[in-house]
């Protein structure tokens, strides 16, 4: 890769680890419900004009069922289920325990896919991430029930993308990766805009957790996607799934800089574990798969993943597929 991949593969990390401290930021004056709808709704902004503009949602039309349950299980969900879950644990475990993505894709994939099935160093990368999330509750949630059940809220919205990939990589093959993520956010802020009235603050919210949730949309939800179509059209998707293992480490470092959060032993022994893990479990050690065009690019989880649709609209071949579980961690 050039000097400008590599720039472009840091900022992309430096973002998504971002997520995190500006959810627990926005959460200061602002409810999860609110958190997860602003983001979203702005990140939908940003997104369907670009897909309407290259024409990125033809292929959707009479799949708007398929797009609702895509929208709930894998946005919708999981980015209320990661602020609701950031009101009890640091930003800083909620970046690293969503890394656990790729560990329950290959978990599933015994039951619903066989092409996405663990044997070798995969199976072992499920044990590995299932240790370090074992360690995480056993060293640095053991304070109250209230961490274990924000830790188990994470862990439950990782679990969300990865079922959510299944159905995008089975019911909605052959559209445009972009077109997908446009109409999901959309679908999302849709299933989320009661919810977030409801539990709209009684007084305006502060400067700071306003800004937060604003940047959280526009740029760790709306750009990001952005500059992630950007390099898998430059340098493919394997190399650009790099940036799932670097987000959790960069969510660490400003949780421990910028919000003073506590960083432990345990913590650094799990982020190794989990990301180490699911990196191996998404095949790190496999064959990187031939380049391909934006338009045959999986689409990352539709979220933060995102992160973030996690299927090959197009079969490029059995790596792309793998390929595309590895996103995981971060919108």
């Amino acid at each position: 890769m050039d000097r400008r991949s590599w720039l472009l593969l840091a900022l992309l990390a430096s973002i998504w680890g971002a997520s995190y401290m500006l959810i627990k930021i926005g959460l200061r004056d602002l409810s999860p419900e609110m958190v997860a709808f602003a983001r979203i709704a702005l990140a939908a902004v940003v997104l369907m004009p670009i897909a309407a503009a290259q024409g990125a949602l033809r292929g959707l039309r009479g799949r708007l069922g398929v797009i609702v349950l895509v929208g709930a299980i894998q946005v919708a969900g999981p980015f209320w289920l990661i602020p609701a879950g950031e009101q009890e644990i640091s930003s800083a475990l909620a970046g690293i325990l969503v890394a656990t993505t790729p560990i329950f894709t290959a978990l599933l994939a015994i039951r619903v896919d066989h092409e996405e099935r663990s044997e070798g160093m995969r199976l072992a990368g499920v044990g590995i991430g299932v240790a370090g999330v074992v360690v995480l509750f056993g060293l640095d949630l053991t304070g109250s029930s209230a961490a274990v059940l924000g830790g188990l809220a994470v862990v439950l919205a990782g679990l969300g993308y990865s079922i959510g990939g299944f159905i995008v990589k089975h019911r909605l093959s052959g559209a445009r990766p972009l077109g997908v993520v446009a109409s999901v956010m959309t679908a999302s802020a849709v299933l989320l805009l009661i919810p977030a009235v409801l539990s709209a603050p009684s007084s305006a919210p502060g400067l700071g957790p306003l800004a937060a949730v604003a940047a959280l949309g526009v740029f760790g939800t709306g750009a990001a996607f952005v500059i992630f179509y950007l390099l898998i059209g430059t340098i493919g998707p394997a190399r650009t799934m790099i940036v799932s293992y670097l987000a959790p480490g960069f969510a660490v470092v400003y949780g421990a800089t910028l919000l003073s959060e506590s960083i432990t032993v345990g913590t650094v022994l799990g982020l190794a574990l989990i990301v180490g893990g699911s990196w191996l479990a998404a095949g790190g050690l496999a064959a990187p798969p031939a380049r391909t065009t934006p338009a045959e690019a999986p689409p990352l989880p539709a979220c933060e993943a995102a992160a973030i649709p996690d299927s090959a609209p197009r079969r490029a071949s059995d790596g792309a597929h793998r390929e595309s579980r590895r996103h995981a961690s971060t919108r």
